[in-house]
């Protein structure tokens, strides 16, 4: 079974890192940790905490024992440029590429083991074409609370504008809200702030 961890837009020449990844392809994955808690390169680091992050996600995703684990695949590949300018002399400049990287890294098992991933099942959906369909069949509490919400907001008497749940937290949600109940107002208040001017 292979496991992958990919970082993503590290601002990193491909070329300093590949120097790393070239050290640990094909090692055991504790002999890579060790390996490179020696290499004296500044491209070790987010290396290093890619390598921990994809034996993580082995442990605890797929039930699988680091002892038997392996780096298969590490691949450093280009991932656009800043491109600055440097001053120089006599009125000059020249160019900087501020280079960055994406590397993806695949962890595979030296013995294959019998054990499988954990799949969750998605619910299906269900048409329901009333309300009452709904009451007779089992739905989920959150909806319950959704339309308790609802029901109430039209009780007080805001049937001419329902409120929207969805957008509560959303930008700009108090001041469209205040829009809405200015509307409903009428004088000579509200004629001087729409009024256009020139």
């Amino acid at each position: 079974m292979q496991v992958k961890a990919q970082l993503k837009y590290l601002r990193m020449s491909p070329k300093k890192l590949r120097l790393i990844a070239d050290i640990i392809r094909g090692m055991k994955v504790e002999d890579a940790l060790i390996q490179l808690s020696f290499v004296n390169r500044l491209a070790r680091k987010p290396i290093i905490k890619l390598l921990n992050s994809a034996i993580a996600n082995a442990v605890n995703n797929f039930n699988l024992k680091k002892d038997n684990l392996m780096v298969k695949e590490i691949k450093v590949d280009m991932a656009g440029m800043l491109k600055r300018w440097q001053y120089k002399a006599h009125g000059r400049a020249t160019p900087l590429r501020k280079r960055n990287a994406h590397i993806l890294l695949v962890l595979e098992e030296i013995v294959p083991s019998k054990t499988k991933a954990k799949k969750v099942k998605a619910e299906k959906a269900v048409k329901v074409s009333s309300l009452e369909e709904i009451k007779d069949k089992e739905i989920p509490r959150k909806l319950e609370v959704k339309e308790e919400k609802i029901s109430k907001e039209v009780e007080k008497g805001n049937e001419e504008s329902p409120i929207d749940i969805r957008m509560e937290g959303k930008r700009r949600h108090k001041q469209n809200l205040d829009k809405r109940q200015m509307k409903g107002e009428k004088g000579f208040i509200k004629k001087i702030f729409n009024r256009k001017s020139g």
